[in-house]
């Protein structure tokens, strides 16, 4: 398993910060001491004062009756450098606490109107642009089916033999709630690394892997067009697995093995390199979501989700026009449409 993170590289952070002085105060602060929690985020307290989070236990009443307690972040106070890097206290008027000094920041010049590149299957009307179109590839083959998914084909015979298969969910941890960090994450693994259908592509010479980042949820397999042995078709094999993602079964097994996995890649990661990755982002996109989004959730809360809270994620965002499927491979695009209706148009 994997998640992404938009990470500028070091040389372009440097170039940033001679065109604005407040990248280098930014970036200067990447060095400052990290938070008493493990992630250096907003959680818990800092080592120099109070952190815009808190965490509150409530109880909760489970479908069966038992009685347990939930955690709950409570983030009361709008987010700041000051509470994110250890500063005493709020930032004041006209001087100190913030890089600015006033936490009435302005908008970033790179706010605007969110435009899809695939708006050319479901165009906006009521959304002006000034530039021309991005250009269509000839041989696309794009359609919806009865029940809103949308799917786009693309044959393209190199590398011969062989296709891709991705099944992009339009929702990512940016969409989480503040309950609900991490949740996408966990949710990937539950409805695909513990697919039986996946593992019948094992053996096969396909690479099958899921991802969740700030925006996306991704599952994808690149295949043969036919299996090493018997020369069976590997498309409906492929599809069969990705429509396993929208018919996720959560079972208590497959939710403890999959929490187990989640946090040991929240081990993985805790690294000097991530956490310095972290506060930079927190810095870049501190007038939106993604400053207390990331993929990776928090722990305390991970440590407490059961099958329901899974659920309710899962149905959520795993519906058919909130997800895109596209096939680009060695393919007919005929046959391919065929397969899609069979297996996703119930």
């Amino acid at each position: 398993m994997k998640f992404h993170y938009v990470v500028g590289i070091v040389p372009a952070i440097l170039m940033a910060a001679w065109t604005c002085p407040h990248s280098v105060e930014a970036f200067s602060l990447t060095s400052t001491t990290m938070n008493n929690n493990k992630w250096g985020l907003s959680s818990s307290t800092t080592s120099k004062g109070s952190a815009s989070s808190s965490v509150v236990k409530k109880p909760y009443q489970s479908s069966s009756s038992n009685r347990r307690s939930i955690v709950v972040l409570n983030e009361k106070e709008p987010f700041s450098l000051a509470t994110l890097f250890g500063s005493s206290g709020a930032p004041k008027e006209g001087g100190g606490g913030g890089l600015r000094g006033n936490s009435n920041l302005e908008p970033h010049p790179s706010v605007r109107p969110h435009i899809s590149p695939l708006n050319r299957l479901a165009p906006n009307a009521n959304l002006e642009t000034t530039s021309d179109p991005l250009p269509v590839h000839p041989d696309v083959k794009s359609g919806v089916l009865a029940n809103g998914l949308p799917y786009i084909i693309l044959p393209n015979k190199s590398p011969p033999g062989r296709f891709e298969a991705h099944l992009q969910v339009f929702s990512g941890s940016a969409d989480e709630l503040e309950p609900q960090q991490g949740i996408a994450h966990l949710t990937e693994h539950v409805a695909y690394m513990g697919s039986r259908k996946r593992e019948r592509l094992f053996g096969t010479g396909s690479q099958t892997n899921a991802y969740t980042d700030f925006h996306h949820t991704v599952f994808y397999a690149a295949c043969p067009v036919t299996t090493p042995r018997g020369n069976s078709p590997m498309l409906p094999m492929a599809l069969d697995a990705l429509v396993d993602v929208m018919e996720a079964r959560v079972e208590t097994s497959r939710l403890e093995k999959e929490r187990a996995a989640v946090l040991s890649e929240m081990t993985m990661v805790n690294t000097i390199e991530y956490r310095v990755e972290c506060q930079i982002l927190s810095t870049l996109h501190r007038e939106n979501r993604l400053a207390k989004r990331f993929p990776i959730g928090k722990e305390v809360l991970i440590n407490n989700w059961q099958n329901d809270d899974v659920r309710t994620w899962h149905r959520t965002h795993y519906r058919p026009d909130n997800v895109l499927l596209y096939l680009v491979g060695d393919i007919d695009p005929a046959q391919a449409e065929k397969v899609i209706e069979d297996k996703f148009g119930h």
